[in-house]
């Protein structure tokens, strides 16, 4: 299962428009991407309710995993640890309010 790690940048953490902004990164991936703190569950990094309601908290680091799923409908290793590594620069990239 590929997994990058990444630390949220945005002072609110993950809400309100920074999380918007990432689930919407996620989705136009298309992929079926998780995301989660080191040691915790995951959740769908694709809903915005599931990860406003995780607190991934400012200079959180958080894992972003894809399933083996993806890479049996076709896309290839390279293709989602690329998605994955754009992920990681939308969270370090994000700002506050």
């Amino acid at each position: 299962m590929p997994e990058h790690k990444a630390i949220v940048a945005a002072e609110i953490g993950l809400h309100a428009r920074a999380a918007a902004v990432f689930v919407r990164a996620v989705t136009a991936t298309g992929l079926p991407v998780t995301i989660r703190k080191p040691g915790r569950r995951s959740v769908d990094a694709r809903s915005l309710l599931e990860v406003m309601t995780e607190d991934f908290g400012h200079g959180c680091e958080v894992v972003l995993s894809v399933d083996g799923e993806a890479l049996q409908a076709g896309r290839t290793l390279d293709e989602v640890n690329d998605a994955l590594t754009a992920l990681s620069a939308v969270l370090e990239a994000l700002e506050g309010p």
